[in-house]
């Protein structure tokens, strides 16, 4: 039985993620981390360097409600949340106001492709939005991975519960730092 089992967790290039093998999941992780959020970063950037271009200006073109404010603010989001998502500090939140945000991008420039020429004019338009979708959706399902932020603050809280005896939600923040200092004395 141990024969098919580890039979099952390799591959033609090697052994497969398992929980034996957390380092090479949190790699996986931290690739799509860094590719996604540095696009959304970029984007958000673009908006404000280049207004005309991808700002402002792109979102009257493409019907957008309000572009001299909606620009700025998808912008900010952008730059904010991709940030958020280079460094895996709240990952999963993270990924929320970007998934709206490339939803609302899609129906609104690619769904027009589609319409107007087809689906191989719109594939071709689609591509980088489609993978920043599933590379959020990713992200929201899978959290930051080992080499985070996010990884390093649940890895603090744990050693606070340890050190207190008892969870946070039992005494709160307060009642935890409390008992680190008794436990000190």
């Amino acid at each position: 039985m141990s024969d098919q089992r580890s039979m099952l967790s390799h591959s033609f290039f090697g052994p497969q993620d398992s929980p034996a093998r957390p380092l090479a999941t949190s790699r996986a992780l931290i690739l799509v981390r860094l590719l996604t959020g540095l696009v959304f970063l970029l984007e958000g950037i673009k908006k404000f360097l280049m207004v005309a271009d991808w700002g402002a200006g792109r979102f009257s073109r493409i019907g957008i409600w309000r572009p001299e404010i909606t620009a700025p603010f998808v912008g900010g989001v952008e730059i904010l949340c991709g940030a958020l998502l280079l460094v895996g500090l709240l990952t999963r939140i993270a990924t929320m106001p970007l998934l709206i945000d490339i939803t609302v991008a899609i129906l609104a420039t690619k769904v027009p492709i589609l319409a107007s020429k087809g689906f191989w004019a719109m594939e071709a338009e689609a591509r980088t939005d489609y993978a920043m979708l599933m590379g959020l959706l990713f992200l929201l399902i899978a959290g930051a991975g080992a080499w985070s932020v996010d990884a390093k603050l649940s890895a603090r809280a744990q050693r606070l519960r340890q050190i207190s005896g008892r969870s946070v939600s039992d005494g709160g923040p307060d009642q935890v730092s409390k008992n680190i200092n008794e436990t000190k004395r």
